[in-house]
């Protein structure tokens, strides 16, 4: 299960870098070959980039490679540092439904707002902290789970 979510979560993040490099490759071609730029290409690249740092996020926290102080965990004995990776997917779970809540929060206060150049309401853009959010939460829903079944895995 875990596995599928890591390459739906991969598949999203390439989805939107390639977005990101389309919109900004189409637009430096129209501005300098054709003289005429296109008016809502930074802030869809924009998005885009928000949407995928969400995606990256998520998966760099279930590959292992999200920035963290390792020292302690590399100080104590085995079983002590499982129980901190326990520890720390709470955490994270926990991280993941206040960044969904506070994002629908926002969105709910300010989604209404047209974004300047696409003209469409930000509730799309704004929701990419509630769906972040909710992706984290899942993510350490799933190796919360592994800890249950005993399919847990050291982290790097």
């Amino acid at each position: 299960m875990i596995r599928l979510y890591k390459r739906l979560l991969a598949f999203l993040t390439g989805t939107s870098l390639f977005v990101i490099f389309s919109v900004v490759l189409v637009s430096s071609l129209s501005r300098y070959l054709l003289n005429s730029p296109i008016q809502w290409s930074e802030e869809i690249a924009r998005y885009a980039m928000i949407y995928g740092t969400m995606f990256g996020t998520v998966l760099c926290y279930l590959h292992g490679l999200h920035i963290r102080f390792s020292f302690l965990e590399n100080a104590v004995q085995p079983k002590i540092k499982i129980a901190l990776q326990f520890i720390s997917d709470l955490v994270t779970l926990a991280s993941g439904v206040v960044l969904a809540y506070s994002g629908y929060l926002f969105m709910m206060k300010r989604g209404a707002i047209n974004a300047p150049a696409v003209g469409i309401q930000m509730y799309y853009f704004q929701a990419a902290m509630v769906v972040g959010g909710l992706l984290l939460a899942i993510a350490a829903a799933l190796r919360l789970a592994e800890y249950v079944t005993g399919h847990h895995e050291e982290v790097k």
